[in-house]
């Protein structure tokens, strides 16, 4: 895939390090000398999970693709700190999440969120935005921006804790044990997460639409 032929190419000019000193890479474990995936096979594997966990939170396909080289930069430097009784691909989320919120946080992109359409849709961001269909009136479509508006507003309310748990259980269909390990928190926690985010979400529709 070519992204990933560029992407290891950006991550490594960037770490100044070389395609043989990244293959060349090895752990010191209990003692014992870990031969690591290399880090071609480590992008290969799991870059369409970074990039897709990346462009769901900044809606940007090159925002994502920056940050998604971002994460595995910082995934070569941490090698060492890679603890191996958890998953990779969680590590290597937990990485990605936090990349992307901090991304949002520096370029004031709290609007920028995800539809609860598309949160718990099926979109894939290597695909353009469906455009509206031919049969449908000026009136129609007005009606639907300002429904996806609304939604968007809603999600990107929600603080940041609360809108990542959201995210990973009913858009990535992760567990909550798996989100507290993305998280770094307990499972309880993660519960008390996506339920108070769906209270506030509801809350806020209904709100929005008394009003009208």
């Amino acid at each position: 895939m070519m992204f990933s032929g560029i992407l290891m190419l950006r991550a490594c000019e960037s770490s100044n390090i070389s395609l043989e000193q990244v293959n060349q890479q090895r752990l010191k474990r209990n003692g014992h000398s870990i031969q690591e995936d290399d880090f071609s096979t480590i992008v290969a594997e799991h870059q369409d999970m970074v990039l897709n966990t990346c462009f769901r939170f900044v809606l940007n396909r090159e925002d994502a693709e920056d940050i998604a080289q971002e994460v595995f930069i910082e995934a070569y430097r941490s090698l060492e700190n890679f603890r191996k009784e958890s998953k990779l691909s969680t590590w290597l989320y937990r990485i990605a999440v936090t990349k992307s919120l901090d991304h949002l946080r520096k370029k004031k992109r709290k609007k920028r969120f995800s539809s609860l359409k598309r949160v718990i849709g099926l979109h894939d961001p290597t695909e353009e935005l469906a455009l509206p269909s031919s049969t449908a009136t000026p009136e129609e479509v007005l009606s639907g921006n300002e429904r996806t508006e609304i939604l968007q507003d809603a999600l990107s309310s929600l603080p940041d804790n609360q809108k990542t748990a959201f995210l990973l259980s009913k858009y990535d269909g992760y567990s909550n044990q798996e989100i507290a390990d993305i998280m770094q928190t307990t499972v309880s926690a993660v519960e008390s997460l996506v339920h108070r985010a769906k209270k506030s979400l509801q809350n806020k529709l209904e709100k929005h639409y008394k009003k009208q």
